[in-house]
């Protein structure tokens, strides 16, 4: 199994290339990788909350899955650490639907012999965006106003995982 390429090959948000083939099982993808987000909703949903903290893109980009679902797990269990599971409403609002091919090549010595170079390279799939746009929501929290410090210190420490800079909004729900 080969290594996982960095995050910034896939930052840049660009139009999905669709390849037209004589060939008809050439031009579509056949298999969609698995996603790796495991929950999107986590939390007591039914619970009214007043205040609520979004993790917002400053750029456009492509987020993958992995990164998403790594901001996930660290952001919900400092949740739970600090404030308790039924205290907070923590939601991803970034749907990772585009998916990610590459065109694998080898490198070294008498590598040259093996490859294939660039007369197909259409790649495979080996992962799942999410393409975000400027202003958009990537993480959403629901508290009270005990849990808001917390929320926004387990917000802050997601923001390393995601490749584009983001900014962290409180906002007073009315109801």
């Amino acid at each position: 199994m080969g290594t996982l390429r960095k995050g910034k090959c896939y930052k840049k948000l660009v139009r999905a290339y669709t390849r037209k083939s004589k060939v008809k099982s050439k031009s579509y993808i056949k298999t969609l990788p698995a996603n790796k987000i495991v929950r999107y909703e986590m939390g007591d949903p039914k619970k009214k909350f007043k205040y609520e903290i979004n993790l917002i893109s400053k750029e456009k980009a492509q987020i993958r899955h992995n990164a998403i679902e790594s901001a996930r797990q660290i952001t919900n269990r400092r949740l739970q650490l600090k404030i308790g599971i039924a205290n907070y409403f923590f939601q991803i609002k970034a749907y990772p639907h585009h998916i990610l091919r590459e065109n694998r090549m080898l490198s070294g010595a008498h590598a040259d012999r093996l490859q294939t170079g660039m007369s197909h390279a259409f790649g495979k799939p080996m992962g799942l965006a999410a393409q975000i746009k400027k202003g958009k929501k990537i993480l959403t929290l629901k508290v009270d106003y005990a849990g808001l410090e917390a929320g926004k210190e387990a917000l802050k420490l997601s923001i390393p995982r995601f490749p584009v800079k983001c900014l962290i909004e409180v906002k007073k729900i009315d109801s």
